[in-house]
């Protein structure tokens, strides 16, 4: 198996944690732990467990030059990333910031085009377009956004949120292009870790720990092990092998992988809807991810 189809793999499995996110994630929020409150707790787990790390990875020094790159990842990557999505999911409904979430990839599309100087192939484009196309269908059919206070600001911090993930793909390709994964990932999330404290301590102090359900530990347990650092830690590996563009298109992914656990839950059902929309993100993905083939004549 070529190192390509690993991370492809990988990027698959990413979007598949991601997917299950979804439902773990929300029998926590905010009833026994707030979303800021979530994000610092993830960020701690995460910090520790990637310093864990550096006893495994090669010993590799990171260039003074190389951290304003490292705490430029940390803030998009992490810090705005993450704060933005939940604080505009507490204003616009749940509908509205999906739909907005798979615009990442055109921004990344567009800022690899510019920063990065990658050509823009028509198929790319095209394969772009049906994945967006597949996943609006797949979490607006049936759907009521109904009222959302303040909504216009919230749908503009999703945007933030899918934006900050854009730019931290640009951002960490030379840095994984460097050094190995393990060397620097743990600055990161050192570094987001004491951005996102200043906003979460507040309502972490909040938290009554003796009230939390067992079950509610595991799902704590499952974002901060799978959802944060082992998710991670494969789209680091990951983007050794592919573009940005081709790693942000797996974005589509999700809500499909989310509808399947619901499903497999008893909290949604299968129609035909659901399995065009399937087929179209799945087109979407192949076009995106195929090769350039170059004539050899």
């Amino acid at each position: 198996m070529s190192k390509r189809t690993l991370a492809l793999l990988g990027a698959t499995f990413v979007a598949l944690i991601y997917g299950f996110n979804f439902t773990i994630a929300k029998e926590v929020m905010p009833t026994y732990v707030k979303p800021y409150a979530f994000i610092l707790i993830r960020a701690i787990g995460a910090t520790i467990l990637f310093w864990g790390l550096t006893f495994f990875g090669p010993k590799e020094k990171i260039a003074l030059q190389d951290f304003p790159r490292i705490i430029a990842a940390s803030l998009f990557g992490v810090a705005i990333n993450q704060l933005s999505f939940f604080k505009g999911l507490s204003y616009t409904s749940p509908i509205s910031a999906s739909v907005i979430m798979v615009t990442a990839p055109i921004v990344v599309l567009i800022l690899s085009a510019i920063l990065l100087r990658e050509r823009i192939e028509f198929k790319k484009i095209i394969g772009i377009l049906i994945g967006l196309t597949g996943t609006s269908i797949l979490i607006l059919y049936g759907k009521d956004i109904g009222d959302s206070s303040n909504a216009s600001l919230g749908n503009f911090l999703v945007f933030v949120n899918a934006s900050s993930y854009a730019v931290y793909l640009i951002i960490i390709k030379k840095l994984i292009s460097k050094y190995h994964a393990f060397t620097f990932i743990k600055w990161i999330y050192t570094f987001g870790l004491l951005f996102t404290l200043p906003f979460a301590i507040g309502e972490f102090n909040e938290i009554r720990w003796e009230t939390i359900p067992t079950n509610i530990y595991y799902n704590i347990g499952f974002v901060v092990l799978f959802t944060t650092f082992l998710a991670y830690l494969i789209n680091l590996m990951a983007m050794k092998e592919l573009k940005p563009t081709t790693l942000s298109v797996f974005i589509y992914l999700q809500p499909l992988f989310a509808t399947i656990f619901a499903v497999s839950l008893g909290k949604d059902e299968v129609n035909s809807i659901k399995l065009i929309s399937s087929v179209l993100i799945f087109i979407g993905v192949y076009l995106v991810t195929q090769k350039k083939v170059i004539s050899k004549e």
